[in-house]
Parts: structure tokens; sequence; C-alpha cells
């Protein structure tokens, strides 16, 4: 039998995989049909010719089925928003979750991590890809409470399934390092859910609130105790600013 359930579908960060969303599905399970998706080239997926922003959103479009809510985590918020711009009848409701328009940060964008830090990472990840990705996970939980226990969540995740391919990892840093959608932002018309952690290291608050105020219809919720990864640190909050979003 068809669900009747909304459908509500998650997109993960860069070098994770679907199974970040594990808890966050069975806090919504009851009132969404969740899928939860991995992207090109991650959790066992093959990679595309062409490791891109814009192909990683059409690959996503080309997944989500009418009507949709898409919920978009980090580096999956600007591939659902690339998307939500280029196919905006797919794209009914959007979140995104610690997510930004631009990842570094220059003269004009405070609100990111310097493009030598970007690089270096880069250099790391060439020379030792799983301990850069474990570095990279505990970038995640800097500043959260208990942050020994979330680390070791998110490492069971990302041990999961099978690990990001080379060229997606290279293809999404590439992402990272060039991706500006602020421009572009103000077209966005679908109502949107952005949810942020005030403690975030990676994308600081101050690039969740510059989101709520861009978009034309936009929700903001802001959580004072999480970081990067609010899915894993406050499930149950999240959880319920996405169904008093759905049912606004």
């Amino acid at each position: 039998m068809r669900s009747t359930k909304p459908i509500l579908v998650l997109v993960h960060g860069w070098g994770m995989n679907a199974r970040v969303f594990d808890v966050l599905v069975q806090c919504l399970a009851d009132d969404f049909d969740v899928r939860a998706l991995n992207l090109p080239g991650h959790g066992g997926r093959n990679d595309l010719p062409g490791n891109s922003l814009q192909s990683w959103a059409d690959d996503l479009a080309e997944q989500v089925p009418e009507d949709s809510t898409v919920l978009g985590w980090s580096l999956g918020g600007q591939v659902v928003m690339r998307a939500a711009l280029d196919h905006p009848g797919k794209l009914r409701r959007l979140i995104l979750l610690a997510s930004t328009p631009r990842f570094v940060a220059d003269e004009r964008w405070l609100h990111g991590v310097s493009a030598a830090d970007l690089e270096d990472f880069g250099a790391a990840l060439l020379a030792d890809p799983q301990a850069t990705l474990l570095r990279f996970l505990s970038l995640q939980t800097r500043g959260v409470p208990d942050q020994k226990s979330l680390l070791q969540q998110l490492r069971q995740h990302f041990l999961a399934q099978p690990p990001a391919r080379a060229g997606a990892l290279s293809g999404g840093l590439t992402i990272l390092r060039e991706t500006d959608l602020r421009e572009q932002l103000a077209q966005l018309t679908q109502p949107t859910l952005v949810l942020h952690g005030a403690l975030d290291a990676l994308t600081p608050v101050a690039a969740g609130r510059w989101l709520a105020e861009i978009l034309p219809d936009t929700r903001y919720v802001e959580l004072a105790r999480a970081a990067h990864a609010p899915h894993l640190s406050h499930s149950a909050d999240v959880a319920a600013a996405i169904g008093r979003f759905a049912h606004d």
C-alpha cells in the first residue's frame, strides 16, 4: 500500500553517508515517509563522471518524488539549495541543517573557514584519507557537551557503509571551496526551515542567521548547545522543529 505520510528526503554532508540520519529517521518515522539518500560516490554508490554541485543537484532531483520536503545537512544543504533553484517543482519545502551559502571566508564573507585551512585539509586528505576524515568528524562535535559520546556515534555511522570514493571526496572539496550561492538565494521561494547550532565550528551560526534573513520564506531555529551535528546531539529538538515546520 502506498504511504499517505508526507515524504521527507534526507541528504548527508561531505564524506559521510545516509546512516548518519539513523537516529533522526527513528524520531520522524511515525509522521513521515523518511528517505535517507547517499550522495554520488558515497555509501557504496558510484560517483558521477563529473562530481560537481550541479551534477549532484541534478542527481538529487531525479531521486526526489514530486512534492517532497528535502533536508540537506552541511554540504548536503548546498546540494539541496542548488536542486531547489534548478528544479523548483520537485522540492516543495526545504530544511537547511548546519548549512551555508559559502563555506570559505573572504573579505566580504566572514562566516566560514579560511581558504588556507581548506587547502591544508585537502592535502592531508590525499596523504591519509581515513585519518583526515576522522579528524573532520571531531571538528563537527567540537564544543558540544558529551563530545566523546557524540563523536563515537558519528564514527559508527561513518564506518557503517563503504567509504566515499576518492573522486567524490575530491569533488566535494572543490564544491566546498568554490560554491557561493549568496546572489541566487533570493530566487529560492520554497518555504524553508533553517536549523543551526550556536556552537558550530565548521559553518558558523552567523551563516545560518544570514540564510534566515535573506531567504524569502524562512523559519529559523537556533540550538544553543548544538554544534555541526544537531541531528545527533539534539535529535528530539530537531525532529520537533521539523514536525512544526511540516504542519505549519
